[in-house]
């Protein structure tokens, strides 16, 4: 795969670390039989270009107590430019909210929301979600089973 502007050493870089943040630029080097300069500075390039936004832990949501995961579709009263921007503006402020999408279709929002159980989500929904202006419908469901979680793009 060609991606404008990446080499294929930029490119096996990006896979490696996707897999793997916690490489250190001698094992990046060693494995992409490249100089542990060379890794270093394209790796810092490619932060520096907005390839790489950040690198995290990817925590075990089990461990932490938050293993209640819901998706919700949010419906807004009116599509005008400043009622999605102050309902983004709010939403991305409530820690339970992961991950928040404007999407096409039925619904204007798809939120995915992570609490300790069903108690915790009911105080989340009716205390701070259902509380922001603007919002028709909510519609939620809640995770059973994950069968597949990646955070690598596959490039």
């Amino acid at each position: 795969m060609t991606i404008k502007g990446l080499d294929a050493t930029d490119i096996d870089i990006l896979n490696l670390l996707q897999k793997n943040a916690e490489l250190t630029n001698k094992e990046i080097s060693f494995s992409l039989r490249k100089s542990i300069a060379t890794v270093h500075e394209r790796i810092k390039r490619l932060k520096e270009q907005g390839y790489i936004d950040r690198i995290v832990a990817i925590l075990n949501s089990k461990k932490i107590d938050k293993s209640l995961i819901a998706f919700s579709q949010v419906l807004l009263n009116g599509h005008a430019a400043d009622t999605l921007l102050k309902f983004e503006n709010e939403v991305v402020k409530f820690p339970e909210v992961m991950e928040c999408f404007q999407m096409t279709g039925t619904f204007d929002f798809l939120l995915r929301i992570a609490t300790t159980d069903m108690n915790a989500y009911h105080e989340f929904y009716r205390h701070k979600l259902a509380t922001l202006p603007n919002i028709n419908s909510i519609q939620s469901f809640f995770v059973l089973s994950e069968t597949k979680s990646d955070t690598a793009y596959p490039i």
